[in-house]
Order: structure tokens, then C-alpha cells, then sequence
């Protein structure tokens, strides 16, 4: 029973709908922050709270849960422990903004996935999630003071928008959120896992009041980090979730299948037409072009018997040679007669083409090779965490980008999967060059999932461009084992329509 139980969840796991969860790819970059206050051998004072990357290596969090460090930098250990891995690191603050209640730490041993910044406001009501590592959850679930030190995933809460606030002069958005003291110095994202805020105070509702958070706003964030001239991801685009553009491609795949069909009926109607135009005109050309054999012909038997007559005459009279001539002349023109009109060209409608106008004629557009420029087509694209630019590609006949990337055959496109040893995200490249279009389907995975991926990237032994087409061979077939072992659904995917880059 129990072995037909898990079979029935493994089946139901299979045949789920694929969701892509940013939120997951966003907690990548969440850590705990634990304060450890030491006083000779002995741990006098033990704190913790939450941060997230805005770099590989660069933690934000509350000032007020690293105040003591900047207070007590000798007698201090800030802890930096990521959601995923073995390890934690020690930190070390960087930059302190007591009235934003902002900190920025520095730390080495590990590369963490930067969470991005919306440079924009959410809607009243909007739906907001925050990570972060509360304090009740640690006092229901801790075991000893090694979990405080151990990685885990944040725990994720859900609550809605509920406005602005003005707290001491720092722009702060107030949410429903349910967070604990823990949380402080944990992202609040919107629903494509894009930073909104950071976690910085509770209201008190011990007495049957409504529980409320409050966030520091990312204006405030953005502009923090950039008086500690720390660089940082910001995107102002909408949110639009994985579902909608998988529907929004569904449906502008239907409609362009349905305008090809209507393309083709019209096209199908018109060719009918045409034929049946041709056949009039070519039956009318036959009947007059029969017309003129018939009446040359008849013209022909009359002129020969009109020789006939004369030959005969002639040789009655005694001139035998001549009429001899004219009764040959009679005779030929007979034949000519009979010839042609035994000749004159019947109507057979299956012999008749249309003539098409070269110029009217749908022709598959010319493949797009060489230097191109691509612009992101917004309308295409997915876009969640990445700062999109122009891209600019050489793009050879061969499938050879930029002179040194080999691209694999998928079908009359140009395929290439990239698996970086650092960032945590796989992008899949795709040009189509009659479409002329450039495609980045990018997936941000788990630890583990990279692992596998790399694993995976181990046996793509064809880095450079090639013409070996045995190699280009087995290089789309690695990069489809690896495709393989994707998700179902992506996190981003970045459009570009390419044209030909201007001389320079």
C-alpha cells in the first residue's frame, strides 16, 4: 500500500503543471546573519537576523542587526550563513547607515546569485513576499546553537502591499507580510522575486491589533549602496508571470498559425482563381487559334482545287508540262490542307499554369549572416532580473558566433548552451537567422541543480568553432541531454530582433 501511495505521488509530481518559482531562484541570495559578542574565550552576547547578495560577495542587512559589530569591531564575529551549501563565512561590515537602518557586509569562501532591484512602486493590494530567517521559527525548530550556523532555506511569507510610510525621514513600505524579529534585514520581493524593500520593523499587535511590517523602500536601498559605491542590479520592468508569457506565446503562436492558414486559403483561393482565368483565356486562344487552321486550311482546299481545275484545263489545251505543274501545286496545297487541319491544337485544360508575378511570389526570406545588432522585442520577452542591453553578434554560416562560439544545428536554427562555473543561471541561446531573431532562455537553478548541469557540461568537448560535422554532432547532443535536465519552466526569457550592424 504504501509503495502504491508513493507511486501515486510520483505520477501526480510527473504530471503537475510546470511552474517557475523566482522566488526560489531569489532565495539563492538569502542568508542569515548571526552576531556573536565575545569577551576573552566566552560568548558574552548571541544575535541573528537576515540579508540578501546585491553582489557575489556583498550582504545587505538592518543596521540594527549589526550594531554591535560597528559598536564592538574587536569583540564582534558577524556570521554569514548562505540558504544553500555546507559552509558559513565570516563577514565583515563594510558600510553602516543608522538612520536608513542599513548595513552592507563584505565576505569570501563563496559566490552568491545578487538579488535585482525594481525600480518601481507596487500597486495597493499587490501581492509581496518576504524572506528571511524568524526568530519564532528558529525558538520552535532549533536544536542547539549549531542550526543557527548551519545553512537552511529562508522561510517565505506572503501578505499584500498596504502603502507608503515616512519613518524618521526614510521612505519605508508598509506590508501584511507576516514576518519576526529574525527577519530583519531579509528582501521583500514582488512576485518575479525583484527586491521592493528590505525588512526592518514590526507592528505590535499583542493587543487584537492587525499585525503590519515595515520594509525599507529600494530608493532608499539604491541609494545607500550607492554612496558605498557598491554596484548593484536594478530593472524597471513589469512583472509578468511565467504563465502569462507562456499563454501570451501560445496565443501568438496560434494567431500566427491561423494567419498562416488564412494566408494560405486566400493564397489556394487565389491560385484557383488565377487558374481558372488562365483556362478561360487559353480556351478562348484555342478556339481562335483553331478558328484560323480551320479557315486557313479551308483557304488551302479551295486554292487547290482551283489548281486542279487549272491544271486540268491547261492540259486539255495541250500544254501538258505546265498543267503537270499546277495539278503538283493543286495537290500540295490539298495536303497542306488536310495537314493542317488535322493539326489545329485541341484544349486540354491540365496543360494550362498560371503565370505568377515574380515580384508578387512569397519567397523564403534570405538567411541573416554577418555582423548584426539585437535590440530586446519587449512585447516577446520575460524579463525579471537582468539589465538588458543591446547584443551584438558575428554571426558565421556555419554556426561559428563571434569567431570563437560553436552553435549546434536545431533544425534551421543555431543553438548553444551555456553552463557558467561561477553564476548559478544556464542560459539557452538560440539565433534563427529567417526570422533574424536572438533568443536567451535563462534558467536560475539550485546548488544542486548546477552541480548536475556541470556535470553535464563535462562532456561538451567542442568549445571552439568547427566544421567537423561529427563533433557539431555530438555537441547538440550533449546540449540536449543537458536541456533535458532543466526545469520544465524557465525564469527569464530576453527576445531580440537583429538587423545588420551600420559600417563603421
Amino acid at each position: 500500500m504504501r509503495r502504491l501511495l508513493l507511486l501515486l505521488v510520483l505520477i501526480f509530481g510527473w504530471i503537475a503543471p510546470a511552474q517557475a518559482d523566482d522566488i526560489s531562484a531569489s532565495q539563492r541570495g538569502v542568508v542569515r546573519i548571526v552576531v556573536i559578542a565575545v569577551v576573552g574565550d566566552e560568548v558574552v552576547g548571541f544575535s541573528h537576523g537576515s540579508g540578501f547578495a546585491v553582489g557575489p560577495n556583498r550582504i545587505v542587512t538592518n543596521a540594527h542587526v549589526v550594531e554591535l559589530a560597528s559598536r564592538y569591531p574587536d569583540n564582534v564575529v558577524i556570521g554569514v550563513v548562505p540558504s544553500e551549501g555546507s559552509k558559513s563565512f565570516q563577514g565583515r561590515l563594510v558600510k553602516i547607515d543608522p538612520g536608513r537602518d542599513l548595513a552592507l557586509i563584505d565576505f569570501t569562501g563563496v559566490r552568491l546569485p545578487p538579488l535585482t532591484l525594481f525600480k518601481g512602486t507596487p500597486g495597493e493590494g499587490d501581492s509581496l513576499v518576504a524572506l528571511g530567517y524568524p526568530g519564532n521559527v528558529d525558538v520552535a525548530t532549533a536544536q542547539s546553537a549549531k542550526d543557527f550556523i548551519t545553512p537552511m532555506s529562508p522561510v517565505r511569507s506572503q501578505g499584500g502591499f498596504a502603502g507608503m510610510r515616512t519613518v524618521q525621514g526614510t521612505a519605508m513600505l508598509l506590508h501584511t507580510a507576516n514576518i519576526a524579529r529574525g527577519n530583519s534585514g531579509g528582501p521583500l520581493l514582488d512576485r518575479c522575486g525583484r527586491v521592493l524593500g528590505v525588512n526592518a520593523l514590526v507592528t505590535n499587535g499583542e493587543q487584537g491589533d492587525s499585525n503590519f511590517a515595515l520594509a525599507v523602500s529600494q530608493s532608499e536601498l539604491a541609494a545607500f549602496l550607492t554612496e558605498a559605491k557598491q554596484s548593484f542590479q536594478s530593472v524597471a520592468v513589469a512583472c509578468v508571470s511565467v504563465e502569462e508569457r507562456m499563454a501570451q506565446d501560445r496565443n501568438a503562436d496560434e494567431q500566427a498559425r491561423a494567419a498562416a492558414e488564412e494566408a494560405k486559403r486566400q493564397g489556394d483561393a487565389r491560385s484557383a482563381a488565377e487558374r481558372e482565368n488562365a483556362i478561360q483565356q487559353a480556351r478562348a486562344t484555342n478556339e481562335a487559334t483553331r478558328e484560323n487552321y480551320m479557315a486557313i486550311a479551308a483557304l488551302l482546299l479551295v486554292a487547290g482545287g482551283l489548281c486542279v481545275g487549272g491544271g486540268v484545263l491547261l492540259m486539255t489545251r495541250g500544254r501538258q508540262k505546265e498543267g503537270v505543274w499546277v495539278l503538283v501545286g493543286g495537290g500540295v496545297l490539298f495536303v497542306g490542307a488536310v495537314a493542317l487541319f488535322l493539326s489545329r491544337p485541341n484544349f486540354d485544360p491540365n496543360r494550362v499554369v498560371p503565370i505568377t508575378n515574380d515580384s508578387e511570389a512569397a519567397a523564403e526570406p534570405e538567411a541573416a549572416l554577418g555582423k548584426m545588432v539585437c535590440t530586446l522585442d519587449p512585447s516577446r520577452s520575460r524579463v525579471t532580473v537582468s539589465t538588458v542591453e543591446k547584443v551584438e553578434l558575428d554571426i558565421g554560416p556555419d554556426g561559428c558566433i563571434n569567431g570563437r562560439t560553436q552553435y549546434s544545428e536545431d533544425g534551421k536554427n543555431w543553438l548553444r548552451v551555456l553552463v557558467p562555473e561561477q553564476d548559478a543561471t544556464v542560459s539557452v541561446l538560440d539565433y534563427d537567422p529567417q526570422a533574424r531573431t536572438y533568443t536567451n532562455t535563462r534558467y536560475m537553478l539550485s546548488a544542486d541543480q548546477m552541480t548536475r548541469a556541470r556535470q553535464l557540461r563535462t562532456q561538451v568537448t567542442l568549445k571552439v568553432c568547427s566544421s567537423d560535422q561529427a563533433a557539431r554532432g555530438q555537441l547538440a547532443t550533449r546540449q540536449q541531454e543537458i536541456r533535458a535536465a532543466l526545469p520544465p519552466a524557465y525564469n527569464e526569457k530576453l527576445v531580440y530582433h537583429c538587423a545588420a550592424a551600420p559600417p563603421k
